[in-house]
């Protein structure tokens, strides 16, 4: 049989780990492709030390591979988003297949990126952009195409996810687990991306796309970071029976689309509330299938290759068979995809985690309860710590009914306002995922 052939940019983590696979499994993946894979041009701007590219060609300069008419499918390992874009656009109008597992790539350029790919004739795949070697976007496009997708959440960044764990299991501040999260490898010496959430804002908007067959929209996801998190907001969730978790929400509502990354109080005993460490998870609640929970290893070598080398099984089953008619990346060709509106924050409605430092003395509470019943709030669940000796403030926690952002805004700002309030109120949505 004729040899799929494939170019590989950039040896780093995830294209040592293509190397690593194809070259420890490559048996076994010829038999699941119908036909033998091989490396034959490697773009790479240095060695790596313990990687061996083989027989392959060896170009200093990605293009080079994208260039190449020997090559079939082009694996796009080099991160970032400039050059990136640059490589796989120039791939795409060489008629080539494209593989990523570059997710700030296909969140900010995918809606160009893939009319041009379909516009050639050609496919871009990215299973392995959002959550490693969880099969998330295959299981959307394909195992839940008979649904009708009302809302999904997730837990898709594994650093942040770490910090979390260890801050609540151990009592531990932001920072500390932080510093151990870089020790570690799980975190960048800048963790910008994942700890304010712009890592899982990229990866929701595209399982939101394949989810509700949109377009693209990392402009409009709502991010909110975990860093203002302390060791007390998590006991106390603990108390009232919540873990605190870095959440992407994605739900279908009459009135528009939410998009929104932000720290969230989950019920404990629901699965996804139990996800810990750097493992990702993502629930998706279907018409037809209800609730289903994709779980596992969100990010490595070998997970992200694992997903990187899916895609390319699935486009050289196509190519050994002689077709070109790739399935839509997004479920539905770009034409066809609705551009929904995007729900602003104000209006997405929640119940809410509130702790603010109170006066001790007779009458606050009321004065807190009235300023959030005049918004149309209620208090459903209330911890009052007694007051340490020769202490004037004391800690009190809040848990609302439902309420919107802009009705809980209102409020905090007149609770703020209070004599007998000090300092700003920290809030904390509550999701129960029920609906």
């Amino acid at each position: 049989m004729t040899a799929i052939r494939i170019g590989l940019c950039g040896i780093g983590t995830v294209g040592g780990g293509v190397l690593e696979l194809l070259g420890r499994n490559g048996e076994v993946l010829a038999g699941r492709a119908g036909a033998p894979l091989e490396i034959v041009h490697v773009g790479a701007r240095r060695d790596r030390e313990g990687v061996a590219t083989g027989s392959a060609t060896v170009s200093r300069d990605v293009l080079a591979v994208a260039a190449d008419p020997a090559v079939d499918i082009l694996v796009e390992a080099i991160g970032g988003t400039e050059d990136a874009h640059e490589l796989v656009s120039r791939a795409l109008k060489a008629g080539k297949h494209v593989v990523t597992a570059n997710k700030a790539l296909i969140a900010e350029h995918g809606n160009e990126l893939l009319a041009l790919a379909e516009a050639q004739g050609v496919s871009l795949r990215f299973e392995a952009a959002v959550a490693g070697g969880i099969p998330i976007i295959k299981a959307l496009r394909e195992g839940l195409a008979a649904n009708r997708v009302s809302w999904l959440a997730g837990i898709i960044n594994g650093t942040g996810n770490f910090i979390l764990t260890g801050m609540a299991e151990e009592e531990r501040e932001f920072a500390d687990v932080l510093a151990e999260a870089q020790a570690l490898g799980y975190a960048e010496a800048d963790p910008t991306f994942d700890v304010e959430g712009i890592d899982a804002a990229h990866k929701l908007v595209i399982l939101a796309a394949i989810a509700f067959n949109t377009s693209l929209r990392f402009d409009a996801v709502y991010t909110e970071g975990i860093s203002a998190l302390t060791p007390e907001d998590l006991a106390y969730a603990d108390e009232l029976g919540y873990v605190v978790k870095h959440l992407g929400v994605a739900r279908e509502t009459g009135d528009g689309l939410e998009l929104r990354v932000h720290p969230t109080l989950l019920p404990k005993e629901l699965l996804l509330a139990k996800v810990a460490g750097v493992k990702n998870a993502v629930l998706v609640e279907g018409d037809a299938v209800g609730p289903t929970l994709y779980y596992g290893a969100g990010a490595g070598g070998g997970a992200t290759a694992s997903a990187v080398m899916a895609d390319v099984i699935d486009l050289a089953r196509e190519l050994s068979r002689g077709q070109r008619c790739p399935l839509p990346s997004l479920g539905l060709p770009m034409g066809e995809l609705r551009e929904l509106p995007i729900l602003p924050m104000g209006e997405v409605r929640t119940a809410w985690y509130l702790r603010l430092e109170a006066a001790d003395r007779p009458g606050v509470m009321s004065q807190v309860s009235r300023i959030l019943g005049d918004q149309g709030i209620s208090i459903e669940a209330l911890i009052q710590k007694a007051p340490q000796s020769g202490q004037t403030r004391v800690p009190v926690v809040v848990v609302t009914n439902v309420a919107s952002q802009g009705n809980l805004e209102r409020a905090v700002l007149a609770i703020e306002a209070l004599e007998s309030i000090a300092g700003p109120v920290t809030r904390i949505r509550i999701e129960s995922l029920d609906g």
